[in-house]
């Protein structure tokens, strides 16, 4: 992360920097342009100029950028919607925790979009810039979550009843819904993984622990933030956000408190693992000491008797009988089986 951060280094403020992974895929540009009157229209295209049209409409549009690493189209819709070239420096630098900007004109969000891939969690950057008229979004590649908020648009939802700023919510509120499917997975996962540590402890769990930590480590990069972004809109006097709105920022704001208790629960969890783990070895060691000590401990008079009569002396009166050798073998035999009783009794096997 350090080491994209240093190619800023030096540059003046506002410079547009991309810092972030470059898919390769072009930038692409959706807009779904709607009011309450029945009138919709989305479109497609790659053209930035078009998107000048949509500056004072009198209808509500949401414009969606897939790709930020292009700065000649960053720029171009900068210069169009009257965007600072500090926001637009933000928004190209991919690694900015959540924060709220209010500008006289607009308004600026960051948050992450998280989702699960291949059991991974994967963290990517969304900005969000609120003005009278639009909501623009911007994303650092193709595919999201907002697909129910672009199917209530499309079917003449609640939605298309308000202006940007429940847009704005709808959005954010996604967004926040995600994150509750990424933890009811990862929970089910970490209770499965904590049953199974405890019968089969093998080398692989700390690896396992490590990549259970390292997710709620960026879980709980994204929505820790997100509780001051949200308490900030929902106390927010700037007029691109209704009063009647500002109560729908404070459901999410409880839904993200919600989702901090879950993601603390789980990470005391997965710290216990690690302890959980360490006594279970402890334990399966200690078994193994106990079997080989005990089994150490009978050949020890065995050993003895066998050891006196192994010694070369002359006058050894036991060495002439007949029976002296079962007579022996009976007496290890035997004295075996007394020390099995004892340890039985005393309850140490």
């Amino acid at each position: 992360m350090f080491r994209k951060i240093s190619k800023k280094a030096g540059l003046p403020p506002g410079s547009l920097v991309h810092v972030g992974e470059v898919t390769g895929e072009p930038v692409t540009i959706t807009v779904m342009d709607y009011d309450a009157d029945g009138h919709f229209t989305e479109l497609c295209f790659r053209d930035s100029a078009l998107l000048s049209s949509y500056k004072n409409s009198s209808s509500v549009t949401w414009i969606n950028i897939d790709g930020i690493y292009d700065t000649g189209i960053i720029r171009a819709i900068g210069e169009i919607f009257s965007i600072h070239p500090l926001t637009l420096e933000d928004l190209m630098n991919t690694t900015q925790r959540p924060k709220f900007e209010e500008f006289p004109s607009y308004l600026f969000i960051v948050l992450r979009m998280l989702s699960r891939v291949d059991g991974e969690i994967r963290s990517e950057q969304v900005s969000l810039i609120i003005t009278g008229t639009c909501v623009l979004s911007f994303q650092e590649r193709v595919g999201d979550v907002f697909d129910p908020v672009r199917n209530r648009i499309r079917n003449h939802g609640k939605i298309r009843q308000y202006g940007p700023d429940f847009l704005c919510y709808s959005l954010i509120d996604t967004i926040v819904d995600a994150y509750f499917g990424i933890l009811e997975t990862l929970g089910e996962e970490i209770e499965v993984f904590e049953d199974t540590l405890l019968t089969d402890p093998g080398p692989a769990a700390v690896m396992e622990i490590r990549l259970f930590k390292r997710d709620l480590i960026t879980l709980r990069k994204a929505i820790w933030p997100l509780r001051e972004v949200l308490s900030t809109l929902e106390r927010t006097e700037s007029l691109l956000i209704s009063k009647k709105i500002q109560i729908y920022f404070r459901d999410i704001y409880d839904h993200t408190i919600q989702v901090i208790d879950a993601v603390e629960t789980l990470r005391d969890l997965t710290a216990g693992m690690l302890d959980l783990y360490l006594s279970t070895l402890s334990f399966r060691m200690n078994e193994v000491m106990k079997v080989l000590t005990i089994i150490a401990t009978i050949f020890i008079p065995l050993t003895f008797i066998a050891g006196v009569y192994g010694m070369n002396f002359a006058y050894m009166p036991e060495l002439d009988w007949e029976i002296g050798y079962p007579a022996t073998l009976l007496l290890m035999f035997c004295l075996s089986l007394l020390m099995l009783y004892y340890f039985r009794k005393r309850r140490w096997i």
